[in-house]
């Protein structure tokens, strides 16, 4: 009789617990229900209303699902979806800088974090942004990113039929090129870009001359037609440089 008791008792508390977790996920995936966020606080041991972020990982970049790991204060609960581990935190009064590096000790990335969310309600929004700023990160890459970093980006890979064409329409004669050449003429527009357009600063990183990086853009120019020094050309120039980076593989 004793045995039969408990073992309905971790049963009752097995299925409690994932009532529990029923409730977060309910959060994660944006449901609309009356006085769902107000359930979830109960359940959680949560303020309705706070601070939260959200973070994004691949599976088996973090915690076992399920696990509220508190550490130095802050509370963080995992949960495992399909490809994905979400991290939900409960910030406080901490910024998010905080938690990007907590995240960098657990696990090398890449991860993504959606902006901060006023109250459990908003999870649901914050989950979806941090899989778009995880998204962001190119194959191979490491780190933990925030949306806020990375918009122009995001626009990019929210948007892959219009990626695709973007792509096409100003890289394509780049794409035709020997992948050695292209990689090249890309790896020089990057350290352009990073250098705030200094062909020094560039020629420095790249360990070469800045008259060779100066003939490098001209090259790039005139490949793509378009002209470094016109700021809408240029706009394009970046964004087709971030579909590049995401969706072409690299040698």
């Amino acid at each position: 009789m004793g045995g039969w008791a408990a073992g309905r008792s971790d049963d009752m508390g097995r299925r409690g617990e994932e009532r529990v977790w029923a409730l977060l996920d309910a959060l994660l995936e944006s449901r609309s229900e009356p006085g769902l966020a107000a359930r979830a606080a109960t359940a959680l041991g949560l303020p309705e209303l706070g601070r939260y972020a959200v973070a994004a990982l691949p599976a088996g970049g973090g915690a076992a699902p399920g696990v509220r790991t508190d550490t130095d204060g802050l509370r963080v609960l995992w949960r495992r979806r399909e490809d994905r581990e979400i991290a939900v935190v409960a910030l406080g009064e901490r910024e998010v800088s905080w938690l990007v590096a907590l995240l960098g000790r657990w696990c090398p990335g890449p991860g993504g974090i959606g902006p901060v969310a006023d109250g459990l309600a908003g999870l649901g929004t914050a989950r979806r942004l941090a899989d778009v700023a995880l998204s962001t990160c190119p194959p191979g890459t490491t780190g933990i990113v925030r949306l806020e970093e990375r918009l122009p980006a995001a626009l990019v890979v929210s948007q892959p039929e219009l990626s695709d064409r973007l792509l096409a329409g100003v890289f394509g004669p780049l794409l035709a090129l020997d992948p050695a050449d292209r990689a090249l003429l890309v790896r020089t527009l990057e350290a352009w870009l990073e250098c705030g357009g200094s062909a020094g600063r560039a020629a420095g990183l790249l360990y070469c001359h800045r008259n060779t990086v100066l003939n490098r853009l001209r090259r790039l120019e005139r490949l793509t037609s378009r002209s470094l020094t016109r700021p809408r050309e240029l706009i394009e120039m970046t964004l087709a440089l971030d579909a590049f980076r995401l969706t072409v593989p690299q040698p």
